[in-house]
């Protein structure tokens, strides 16, 4: 077997990125796409999500610009818990303390992996707004105030968010894309044609937009995630219907709209609402489709991708072959494993003739001894 050898890493900061992307043609074939479907498979990365390469960004910027103090800074960040995965990740290499606001709904798995890795955490109430002080963006601002050497990275405003994107993701998808040849049975248009993204902060879509349009293909389609519940999207109306309901997916969506976060349409071309049904059956099918174990927002993600597909100019796109859509895929199930629309989803029994076949042996009343069984 020929492979490519691979130096030996310093720590795991290098081994933040450079994820794969593969294709998903089960599921496009089941959808009738003649597109090329592809998926940027996040949770390989070191710390398991998109999130840490701007973990990884923040942080080296901020010690080149010598806000970080060797011995001495705490760095704080209210996050749905993947930014405090990767920030807590790259202080425990770095030697920085890290203290993470996160609010109750995020899995509690993702808090176990914030201790596991030396990072103090504190839950916050689901229902405060973000400028609440009761939020975790403002139990995050009090503790900055009043912890010496306290910093605040802060995803939301942070242009390292964004520019991680710019510099990383979108070049790495470019050089998937452009480096597989077109061929009589997988014809491509060796570009990227459109690009699907759930926007939680907004530096995902964002950063890749513009590593796309101005690098790569300027008419290339970008497709906004939202969840039911946000109202990250636009036009405005599209967030009526739902406006503050609350939504399971975790990491996606936001009740403002962050400083990172371009809306404007030559950033993001179409926006797309997506429910918390869509996403988790989403997930199963990637699951059981694909074999990829992937969290909630993937599945927003590509249940966006799907619904954009029924949109006139997503059925142009879908009927063409050899067109490239890139879906990201942010996380994996890790996160999520004691979740209830995660177990549901495991133990859901779906009839099949093996499951029927197996009951029948199981049933039969006859046993054969394991020494005389054919092993």
């Amino acid at each position: 077997m020929e492979f490519a050898p691979r130096r030996i890493l310093d720590n795991a900061l290098d081994a933040v990125g450079n994820t794969p992307l593969i294709r998903l043609d089960k599921i496009a074939a089941e959808h009738g796409l003649k597109c090329n479907l592809l998926g940027k498979l996040e949770f390989v990365s070191a710390g398991g999500s998109v999130k840490d390469r701007i973990a990884k960004a923040m942080v080296l910027a901020a010690e080149k610009e010598g806000k970080l103090i060797p011995g001495k800074s705490v760095v704080i960040e209210p996050t749905s818990g993947n930014t405090g995965i990767g920030l807590a990740m790259a202080c425990a290499i770095k030697g920085y303390s890290v203290v993470i606001t996160m609010p109750k709904k995020m899995s509690l798995e993702k808090e176990a992996l914030l201790r596991a890795l030396g990072a103090q955490v504190i839950r916050t109430p689901d229902e405060e707004p973000w400028d609440s002080p009761r939020s975790h963006i403002g139990v995050a601002c009090k503790l900055q105030r009043e912890i010496e050497h306290g910093i605040i990275l802060d995803q939301y405003r942070n242009i390292n968010n964004p520019l991680a994107h710019e510099y990383t993701t979108g070049p790495e998808i470019i050089a998937s894309v452009v480096s597989t040849p077109s061929t009589r049975t997988r014809p491509s248009s060796m570009k990227v044609d459109a690009f699907v993204a759930g926007a939680g902060t907004g530096g995902t879509v964002t950063g890749v937009s513009r590593a796309l349009k101005k690098t790569h293909n300027a008419d290339c389609i970008v497709v906004g995630i939202d969840p039911i519940g946000s109202i990250l999207a636009l036009p405005n109306s599209l967030n009526i219907d739902g406006e503050g309901k609350p939504y399971v997916v975790e990491g996606i969506g936001y009740d403002f709209i962050p400083d990172v976060l371009s809306r404007d349409v030559p950033d993001v071309n179409h926006w797309v609402k997506t429910s918390d049904e869509d996403a988790f059956k989403a997930v199963q099918a990637l699951m059981r489709k694909e074999g990829l174990l992937v969290g909630g927002s993937s599945g927003s993600a590509l249940s966006g991708a799907l619904a954009w597909f029924e949109t006139e100019q997503g059925r142009k796109v879908a009927g063409t072959e050899g067109l490239n859509v890139v879906v990201l895929l942010p996380d994996g199930i890790r996160n999520y494993m004691s979740k209830e629309w995660f177990l549901k989803n495991a133990f859901q029994t779906e009839h099949s003739d093996l499951a029927t076949r197996i009951t029948g042996i199981l049933a039969q009343e006859e046993i054969v001894p394991v020494q005389k069984a054919n092993l």
